[in-house]
């Protein structure tokens, strides 16, 4: 099956690089999923946790003005849901081929999941991810089961896209122990891959301020927006700018969680070029995804 083709953008789109879709049957009835799926449970388990289907989406980027979004499902542990959500993403992408650019999300400890990472990328998604650790450590162990897919992903030349959270604050749900030291150093175990990393990438970023090595191991790095009105002040544009340049930075709306709207007005209050902010809403996405040559 054909998920999509991957073709020519343009540098002034606006592109959502961080939205979670889920089919009908998810959205219609959760209760059974959060009954058999422990991360799931843990992020979806309140009614308030909106969970939106494409068309959705495509009402709201419309709403917010946004060209094309990356479209992604969930971490099932389950096979055969894993298979039926990725199903959902690329069969929708298909459908709305101009406006989104879908991922292959997969648990990587599920049964057949390097399977389904090849099969999807053979049909033309864009990416891997969000992959995420919501429920265990982030380990040698957790970088050793990557080890397949990471190499699907240099082989296919794609992205691989994780979720990172910031250690220390408040809590929240889907907010996981993750150490900052484990991610880096699972992204220096795969040195010819590109990364995102969800979330400022739990503010990872802030260590390319040091004077070795870190520069280097994370220079194959982006990371995306998701959440952050929710995490930080409005001054971590101008901070994460100064750091490693507007050219790593992707707007993810994280959507259903929050609208556009507000992370472009943050973008506008922070101080930011045209510039810089036309590269963070849409053209460093369009050279991480591939969308256009530089």
């Amino acid at each position: 099956m054909a998920f999509g083709v991957r073709g020519g953008d343009t540098p002034k789109m606006i592109i959502d690089s961080h939205t979670h879709i889920f089919p009908p049957f998810v959205r219609q009835d959760r209760d059974p999923f959060i009954e058999v799926e422990p991360a799931f449970r843990l992020l979806y388990s309140s009614p308030k946790a909106k969970l939106a289907g494409a068309a959705a989406l495509i009402e709201a980027m419309d709403r917010s003005g946004v060209d094309r979004s990356v479209v992604f499902g969930f971490p099932w542990s389950d096979p055969e849901l894993m298979r039926r959500h990725n199903d959902y993403v690329g069969e929708v992408s298909s459908r709305f081929s101009e406006r989104l650019l879908p991922f292959v999300c997969v648990n990587p400890k599920a049964p057949q999941a390097i399977e389904e990472v090849e099969r999807c990328l053979a049909g033309g998604m864009y990416g891997v991810g969000e992959l995420a650790f919501y429920t265990e450590e982030l380990n040698a162990a957790v970088t050793k089961t990557l080890e397949p897919i990471a190499s699907c992903c240099r082989t296919y030349q794609v992205p691989l896209m994780l979720h990172a959270n910031e250690p220390v604050g408040h809590h929240y749900p889907g907010k996981a122990e993750i150490l900052l030291k484990a991610l880096y150093e699972l992204i220096r175990n795969f040195p010819d891959n590109r990364f995102i990393l969800a979330h400022w990438g739990g503010g990872l970023f802030m260590y390319e301020l040091l004077r070795k090595e870190t520069k280097q191991v994370l220079s194959q790095v982006a990371y995306d927006t998701a959440a952050s009105p929710f995490l930080y002040d409005p001054e971590i544009y101008a901070v994460a700018v100064k750091i490693v340049g507007a050219q790593r930075i992707l707007f993810g709306s994280d959507y259903p969680l929050i609208t556009p709207d507000r992370y472009f007005e943050e973008m506008s209050t922070a101080g930011l070029s045209d510039e810089d902010q036309g590269w963070i809403k849409g053209r460093s996405a369009s050279n991480w995804l591939n969308l256009e040559k530089v």
